[in-house]
């Protein structure tokens, strides 16, 4: 086995510890402390759900999934770290804003 090989075993895939909604967004904690949100508008059926509905995400598979029960969805933990969502990022005003801090000189 040559170098190479053994990194590739050596890499361990991710697993989340929580998983939770605020605002559209959902988000996860990973073992290694990461925490990573993403739209819920990347995926066809969680675009379509209520607020109500998103918060009711749960964990499945030994944190190696995540689970809405009532919408019959899954997203894996690796496919959202590796970025793998189905709908492109919508490019909004109110996104730039979120994340703008404004300098008081």
């Amino acid at each position: 086995m040559n170098s190479m090989d053994q990194n590739k075993s050596n890499i361990e895939e991710p697993v989340a510890i929580k998983a939770w909604a605020e605002d559209r967004t959902i988000f996860i904690e990973l073992v290694d402390g990461r925490i990573i949100g993403f739209p819920a508008d990347r995926f066809k059926i969680l675009k379509k759900a209520t607020t109500k509905e998103l918060v009711k995400v749960t964990l499945r598979l030994n944190g190696h999934a995540l689970r809405w029960e009532d919408l019959d969805e899954d997203i894996t933990v690796p496919g959202i770290v590796a970025g793998n969502f189905q709908l492109p990022l919508k490019k909004t005003i109110n996104r730039k804003k979120r994340f703008t801090k404004k300098v008081v000189a």
